[in-house]
């Protein structure tokens, strides 16, 4: 059997690719240049597993979306108190490239204006031989799992037309946030943004911070779970700049978008989502990555407000009887789990084997749970099984078992197996 997963995130690209709204990040030219009919989107797991479809394996710069793993690092390297009294964290409402400081306290606001982001530029470790923008990408690079690199012709173009960013360079110095020359400090940030990446490098890199600092593929902790705390709480705030308010009602995931046309999202404990498509909005988030997010978080159940608890392992065990192959499955059932569930059963040799899925021990069966449990089972039969969803508890709705009752029984597991196992 194969997985469902990559069908579905297809699904969602094509029923977003007529969206033709926006407009490319034309103030600077080389982004200007850029082809607006890209698009792509890939969904990483806690456990390291990247679906992705569409323009998957194009590179585009990070731009800003590269200001929570500064300030991560950040806070890596001088600790959160020493960070926060060099940059806040409360939402400023205003555009991202806001010439503005907190009132009261004569800071940047948060970490993901630009203001804000400069700041903390200065904060990366630097040598004189590895600047901190190199410093960056070295991170970046181990949690993507390959070598990312500058783009620098995007480097050169945003260099040459950055001069509101000079603007804000220099009022910061001005005011003493920064302590060193405005000129390289901007210089650097502009150089961090433009680090190349591809979707499922920034889904990668997000599933790190879902999987609370540890890479699954490694086992290694890379950043510990209060930094990754601190640097969700604030993507949640402040990542969609001004829209931060309609993002967090109608999407409900910690995000962060860029000028390039990527946004990356991190649902803790759950997944990492990056989207590329360059037409971007008035707040400067991509039009069609923003309704591609819409979708995935309500297909899905995807909102933060929404979360429920999260059963580590959601087969509790797989044995055979006589023919019969049963499944007895523990917890909720909601997208991380099912995705963790087709994943197994599509290891399932083609043939007749009855297969029972046993529902008795769930204790949450979410829409898309029940929805991706079926799909399973559908393509199950298609390789030939027979299967039967064992619901004595009857847990699944009516809605949700609709169009699949046949394969639905709320007999206890033991006779259910008794009638596959009888004798003639």
């Amino acid at each position: 059997m194969k997985t469902p997963v990559p069908d579905y995130l297809q699904h969602v690209l094509s029923a977003c690719d007529a969206n033709q709204k926006g407009q490319l990040a034309n103030y600077i030219p080389e982004l200007a240049q850029a082809n607006p009919n890209r698009l792509a989107l890939a969904l990483a797991t806690i456990d390291g597993t990247i679906y992705a479809a569409g323009d998957a394996d194009v590179e585009f710069t990070i731009q800003s979306m590269s200001k929570p793993f500064a300030y991560a690092l950040a806070i890596q390297t001088h600790g959160l108190q020493a960070v926060l009294e060099k940059v806040g964290v409360e939402p400023s409402g205003e555009a991202f490239n806001q010439i503005s400081l907190d009132a009261e306290h004569a800071i940047p606001k948060n970490p993901m204006i630009n203001s804000g982001a400069i700041t903390t530029h200065s904060l990366l470790p630097y040598k004189k031989t590895v600047s901190r923008a190199e410093h960056l990408r070295r991170f970046l690079s181990e949690l993507a799992g390959r070598e990312l690199k500058f783009d620098e012709q995007v480097y050169a173009s945003e260099v040459a037309t950055a001069f509101r960013n000079r603007s804000i360079g220099y009022m910061l110095r001005t005011v003493g946030v920064l302590d060193q020359d405005p000129e390289d400090i901007v210089d650097g940030y502009i150089r961090q943004c433009a680090i190349l990446v591809t979707v499922k490098d920034l889904a990668r890199i997000a599933s790190v911070f879902a999987n609370g600092g540890v890479d699954a593929r490694t086992g290694k902790r890379v950043l510990e779970r209060s930094i990754v705390r601190q640097v969700l709480s604030v993507m949640m705030s402040c990542g969609m700049y001004d829209a931060a308010g309609d993002w967090l009602t109608s999407v409900g995931i910690p995000a962060k978008s860029g000028v390039a046309g990527g946004i990356l999202g991190i649902l803790p404990a759950q997944v990492g989502i990056a989207v590329f498509s360059p037409k971007l909005d008035t707040h400067g988030n991509s039009v069609r990555g923003v309704e591609i997010f819409e979708r995935l978080s309500q297909d899905m159940g995807l909102h933060l407000m929404e979360g429920t608890p999260s059963a580590q392992t959601i087969v509790q065990s797989r044995y055979v009887v006589g023919e019969c192959i049963v499944y007895e499955l523990r917890g909720v059932l909601q997208f991380t789990e099912s995705e963790m569930l087709l994943r197994i059963l599509q290891d399932e040799a083609k043939g007749k084997a009855p297969i029972l899925l046993d529902l008795t021990h769930l204790t949450l069966i979410h829409d898309v749970g029940a929805r991706m449990l079926f799909e399973g089972v559908k393509r199950l039969k298609e390789d030939g099984h027979v299967l039967k969803v064992v619901d004595t508890e009857r847990i699944l709705s009516d809605v949700q078992i609709k169009g699949h009752k046949r394969c639905v029984v709320d007999q206890p597991l033991a006779q259910v197996l008794a009638s596959y196992t009888a004798s003639p």
